[in-house]
């Protein structure tokens, strides 16, 4: 008799859900990306006033913000000439949920997740 147990697979399959978590793990992982969600928290900008603070080109702030993007931490809107970032406050909520099923971790607070990345940042 075979035991069915030694052939389920060691993590889950990947899923939506799976996909969405590693890419705002993946987000999250870079500072200048922490950085720029840091000052989304304020105000939606302009992709140049993103860039200003950076002594990176605009080119590679505009792939942090896709990166960004890509994992629904913000949303970009052409106004104009203009292209706008606005940070996605409920795009977190996912990981938090998944965090929060280890039992260690309290829900995502917005307001200490801005302290804390201040903190963090210096800013």
């Amino acid at each position: 008799m075979v035991d069915d147990r030694r052939c389920l697979p060691l993590y889950p399959p990947m899923t939506k859900t799976t996909d969405r978590l590693d890419a705002t793990f993946a987000a999250l992982a870079d500072p200048t990306r922490r950085a720029i969600l840091a000052m989304l928290l304020e105000d939606d900008m302009a992709v140049t006033d993103v860039a200003e603070p950076f002594e990176i080109s605009l080119a590679a702030i505009s792939k942090h913000l896709a990166i960004l993007t890509r994992a629904g931490l913000i949303s970009q809107e052409k106004r104009g000439r203009v292209k706008w970032c606005r940070l996605e406050p409920l795009a977190l909520r996912e990981a938090s949920v998944w965090m929060q099923g280890f039992g260690q971790f309290d829900p995502v607070d917005l307001d200490q997740f801005e302290r804390f990345l201040e903190h963090e940042l210096g800013a």
